[in-house]
């Protein structure tokens, strides 16, 4: 099976992390994060699987009325979750990457949600690790590391964009994506 691991030194803003499928801390399970940053004081991202089957409009009377009232809202990860994160990203026209925005201001997202291609969210609270936590957890094979691809933003932001993902890695990980949690109950 092949693992994709960073290099010494580099870093993964704007990659995806994906949770191994033996991990199970719920915080993390199958999740699929984006890393807005990583350096040598630490690394940031969102958990862009867990959505809350709400929509930014129904969390509060400011945006009930806004133009930003239907971007969907996710739960980001388990640090600071009282706190609200708009993100935007755009692929480029060539698709060879992307523009990404965290901690985007209403006014800013209400102008980029205009903007053909841009994909908005909300998302309460964040992942977050401190400086050489998340690469001594890449040691461990704890996250596999991927980038984000366009055809990305049309799978399902559940865990059927974790195992669509994981699958198109490597073949062989589907042995380990569709293992049950408890082998006795199979």
């Amino acid at each position: 099976m092949r693992e994709r691991h960073h290099a010494e030194n580099k870093a993964l803003a704007g990659s995806l992390l994906l949770a191994h499928p033996s991990m199970r801390d719920a915080n993390f399970r199958r999740a699929v994060i984006l890393l807005s940053q990583h350096d040598d004081k630490g690394a940031m991202g969102v958990v862009l699987n867990r959505p809350l089957k709400k929509r930014l409009g129904q969390l509060n009377a400011e945006f009930a009325l806004s133009p930003l009232s239907s971007v969907p809202l996710y739960q980001g990860g388990p640090v600071q979750t009282e706190q609200l994160l708009l993100c935007a990203w755009k692929f480029h026209a060539d698709q060879s990457g992307f523009q990404l925005m965290f901690g985007v201001d209403p006014e800013k997202a209400i102008e980029l949600q205009s903007q053909e291609g841009m994909h908005l969210r909300a998302f309460l609270g964040y992942a977050g690790w401190t400086g050489g936590q998340l690469e001594n957890e890449l040691t461990h094979n704890t996250w596999v590391v991927t980038p984000l691809v366009p055809e990305l933003m049309n799978v399902k932001a559940d865990d059927t964009l974790w195992r669509t993902i994981l699958t198109g890695l490597d073949h062989d990980w589907k042995l380990l994506v569709d293992e049950p949690d408890d082998p006795s109950l199979n």
